[in-house]
């Protein structure tokens, strides 16, 4: 991509950003919990997290409206996966349950660095501002999820969203990495081969 196609890239991401935070921000709290129950039911009816003995998961930052993971945490749990989360202060995924968590200024909840490090997942459970049916996503920018990725080749990595997250197309460049399958409220997607 040159230059010029960048600044494009990246102007556009910054709007959607913008939106999207704004439409979940806008969208009652109470229409959120109903939906984020929907995410949790399709994740436990999906194949991979079905058959996983180890998943990553994120603790949601409330005050962004993200989807709220916590039953599934439990029910996985309940059923003897290991459940990892991202560390703080780290590109790196850990083992620790949701009590152990520590929480950084924003209200990120993270993995303490005593806990043990996920060196091999079945599954990545990715949070996102918007997703589209091709698996790309888009976060928050700082580039968290797709610096951690690639390092988990034989993980399945899903990335959740409430349904109105769901676009016709993401802008996306080459440092981005796609998910394998969308889950929202409304659908489950599983995504076919890319082009690079």
């Amino acid at each position: 991509m040159d230059e010029r196609h960048l600044e494009i890239v990246a102007r556009a991401k910054a709007e959607l950003r913008k939106r999207l935070r704004a439409l979940r921000q806008t969208t009652p709290a109470a229409a959120l919990a109903r939906r984020s129950e929907r995410v949790v039911e399709n994740l436990r009816a999906h194949e991979a997290i079905a058959r996983a003995a180890s998943v990553a998961l994120f603790f949601p930052i409330e005050a962004r409206h993200e989807v709220d993971l916590r039953p599934l945490d439990a029910e996985l749990r309940a059923r003897g996966a290991r459940i990892a989360y991202p560390a703080l202060g780290e590109p790196a995924f850990r083992f620790a349950a949701p009590s152990e968590l520590e929480r950084d200024p924003i209200g990120f909840h993270g993995a303490p660095l005593s806990a043990p490090l996920a060196e091999e997942l079945d599954v990545i459970v990715v949070p996102a501002l918007a997703l589209d049916e091709t698996g790309k996503r888009l976060g928050y920018g700082v580039g968290f999820y797709d610096r951690l990725l690639p390092r988990f080749p034989g993980a399945v990595k899903i990335g959740v969203a409430y349904d109105f997250q769901l676009l016709v197309e993401v802008p996306v460049t080459a440092d981005d990495v796609p998910v394998d399958a969308v889950v929202t409220d409304a659908r489950t997607i599983h995504c076919g081969p890319r082009e690079n």
